[in-house]
């Protein structure tokens, strides 16, 4: 009789995509039936939570960030990956998504996409304007260049940013955004920094770029929304995931023939916005099907896997950002924003984020658990910005005293 192991996983196009070829793996392990659970990423890090916390073995297998990787695995619930199956060959796994996704130099999350952050822009409206995106240009430039190729009227936004509020909305936007316009959550003695000049100028920025150039209720949209409104042509130039190359060039997008891509942008004191991520694979400590879900971890995370999706899609929708053997192909190597990609993963720094020294770990969010609670107060503090319900001086007021409030917290729970 076939085990069945149910994962719990993100609605996001790789992800679609992965459950569309698990057929490829029942035929190969009749022994194993797979159940999905397909979730937005809120809901999902909510159950996915709940559920490994109390224990309840609900699911076989979870779809987690970086964020999550350490913290689980300290806590003891989430199961080693230091002995899959099949070959898995880990020291071909990009070094900084390892090291991410990893807890005392043991992985407890297969990746199954890696990313940073980048600028996608249109080609042939830059062209029009007679503007060239440098490979690694400044805010100034981004601000100069949505100035020029804002087109109400054709309905064309110079720019499109994240703006709906959330820890991975808005704040892994603006956080990077932040870092490098010289901002950090905390100094070195834990002691929050929201209301610095410098948290000052980057949400400053941020605000006009999305209030002058951006699209009409920008606090509504996130990455799904910015995604669509870039593949319909509504979009000049649109800072966002690396993982979103495949999708601004697949046969969803009528501008895929006109795109661009260049590094994030950066204000001039060596930190660019880029940061760092995956999506991997974990298997809760809870569960009784523990090597048949390794069985599943292995085989979506493999090399046969990116050979597989190539196989059926061509290499542009491989998932990116996991392997050294993927970005060595001379296949893949075709793929407009591989280079980019790369580049971009390994120019960010986990342990070094910001122009200044800090305690903490983490590009686009600080790797302790209060942070999600912390980051999403102030990142509706940011979305009531855009849309004029609060000052800038306001809304850093009010996130300095909520991140001073939560650390209070902190520190008594700590004692």
């Amino acid at each position: 009789m076939a085990e069945t192991i149910t994962i719990a996983t993100v609605d996001n196009g790789d992800m679609v995509r992965m459950q569309g070829l698990t057929e490829h793996f029942t035929k190969a392990n009749p022994d194993i039936t797979v159940e999905w659970v397909t979730l937005d990423e809120n809901t999902l890090r909510q159950r996915a939570t709940t559920d490994i916390a109390t224990g309840g073995g609900q699911f076989d297998v979870v779809t987690i960030g970086t964020y999550e990787a350490s913290i689980w695995a300290e806590r003891d619930w989430l199961v080693p990956l230091d002995d899959l199956p099949g070959g898995y060959d880990i020291g071909d796994l990009l070094p900084p998504i390892r090291a991410g996704l990893s807890y005392d130099g043991v992985l407890y999350g297969a990746p199954f996409y890696g990313e940073s952050s980048f600028t996608m822009y249109r080609t042939d409206l830059f062209e029009a304007s007679d503007l060239e995106m440098p490979e690694e240009p400044t805010w100034d430039f981004i601000i100069e260049a949505a100035s020029a190729l804002t087109d109400r009227e054709q309905g064309v936004s110079g720019i499109c940013l994240r703006g709906k509020a959330g820890w991975g909305e808005n704040m892994a936007l603006v956080t990077s955004m932040a870092n490098s316009f010289g901002a950090r959550w905390f100094d070195m003695d834990w002691q929050p920094q929201l209301d610095s000049e410098a948290w000052n100028s980057a949400l400053t920025t941020y605000a006009e770029l999305l209030s002058k150039y951006g699209p009409v209720d920008a606090h509504s949209k996130g990455y799904q929304e910015n995604l669509a409104l870039f593949q319909q042509g509504q979009c000049a130039i649109w800072i966002d995931a690396t993982a979103a190359g495949q999708f601004v060039m697949n046969e969803d997008s009528t501008v895929a023939d006109s795109v661009g891509f260049a590094m994030a942008p950066d204000n001039g004191l060596g930190k660019r916005a880029n940061w760092l991520w995956a999506w991997a694979l974990a298997i809760p400590t809870s569960t009784d099907r523990q090597e048949s879900a390794k069985k599943f971890v292995a085989w979506a995370t493999s090399k046969d896997y990116l050979a597989l999706v190539a196989e059926i899609d061509g290499w542009a929708s491989v998932p990116p950002g996991t392997r050294k053997s993927l970005y060595e192909n001379p296949e893949y190597q075709k793929v407009p924003f591989a280079a980019m990609t790369l580049a971009s993963i390994e120019s960010a720094d986990p342990t070094a984020p910001t122009v200044e020294e800090v305690p903490y770990t983490g590009v686009q969010f600080v790797a302790f658990p209060e942070f999600t609670g912390i980051a999403t107060a102030v990142g509706q503090q940011f979305a009531d910005v855009l849309e004029d319900a609060a000052t800038i001086e306001d809304a850093l007021k009010n996130s300095q005293w909520v991140t001073e409030k939560q650390m209070v917290r902190v520190e008594m729970l700590n004692r």
